[in-house]
């Protein structure tokens, strides 16, 4: 598979599970994380209910007033269980994925998993339809690559029909990723893009708005707040592949990566920075003692 990719590789996990199978997955997986950066994931062993029951609370949940959304709402206790259940089973997938990834890549478990925090994020999201017969547009993502964790798996939690999600070739095409069934869509973040020196790559991709209403879920792996640059930088050297990602577009080459360019010595204290510069209003609020220090700093 080349850098300038048309879609998006789909990678069988239980294919992992016999020792007949398992060598081509791992070969199919390396061309993946060189070449793409995106990919899905099927048979991948998270129960079918706890992804319906998410999926089913998320319509009811953006559906309530603002009074009972900022409460995180009391009234629907099952919505917590059910967002828990879902963390708790995407967990156990990503840390399945990442012992893959290593063996992939010829790097020890035990390094990879030296990077990561017990702390992971989820993201809920509802992107409203837009009325396409107007020159308004609606509200979507701009181009941009995941900052906010290891890896990403995202479930598109639409029907099939509906679409949004692209991802940007090495010859600056938009490559769309539709819905499959019953798969997770798994992309790089920019930490891992920094710790395998561009290697790998955290491949840029944005979402367009449409006339139907989008639900997506992503699940950020996360990285731990005391990782420094120095370290990021220096485990793995001598576990590399010796393949180097196609020179980037500009698009994806301009986007910042806060950890490595920026001031701040940790992971921890770049993602705040980012945070707080992103979402001002909840930065003012529970940040007041920095707020400042990262608003005005432009480095």
């Amino acid at each position: 598979m080349s850098s300038n990719f048309q879609s998006i590789p789909i990678i069988d996990l239980s294919l992992a599970n016999s020792p007949a199978t398992r060598p081509g997955l791992l070969q199919q997986l390396h061309q993946a994380l060189i070449q793409v950066g995106f990919l899905y994931v099927s048979n991948h062993e998270v129960p079918q209910n706890v992804v319906s029951d998410l999926k089913g609370v998320l319509p009811r949940l953006f559906n309530l007033d603002l009074k009972h959304k900022e409460e995180w709402p009391r009234g629907e206790p099952d919505i917590r269980l059910k967002v828990e259940n879902y963390i708790k089973e995407l967990t156990k997938l990503s840390e399945r994925f990442l012992l893959l990834v290593a063996e992939a890549l010829g790097i020890p478990d035990e390094l990879l998993f030296s990077f990561l925090s017990d702390q992971h994020r989820l993201k809920l999201v509802h992107y409203p339809s837009s009325d396409t017969s107007t020159l308004s547009i609606g509200q979507g993502v701009g181009p941009h690559k995941d900052s906010s964790g290891w890896w990403t798996f995202l479930l598109q939690a639409s029907p099939p029909n509906v679409q949004g999600l692209q991802a940007l070739n090495k010859n600056g095409d938009w490559i769309d990723i539709p819905v499959i069934q019953d798969t997770f869509v798994v992309n790089i973040g920019q930490a891992f893009e920094v710790v395998t020196h561009g290697v790998c790559k955290a491949t840029t991709h944005r979402v367009l708005s449409g006339p139907l209403e989008r639900f997506s879920v992503p699940f950020f792996q996360g990285i731990r707040a005391n990782l420094t640059k120095s370290e990021a930088l220096s485990t793995l050297r001598g576990y590399l592949p010796t393949e180097i990602s196609s020179v980037e577009t500009d698009i994806g080459a301009n986007i910042d990566s806060a950890f490595l360019r920026g001031k701040y010595d940790t992971w921890g204290e770049s993602q705040l920075r980012t945070k707080i510069r992103s979402h001002r209003d909840v930065g003012r609020r529970f940040y007041g003692d920095v707020f400042e220090k990262y608003t005005e700093d432009d480095s």
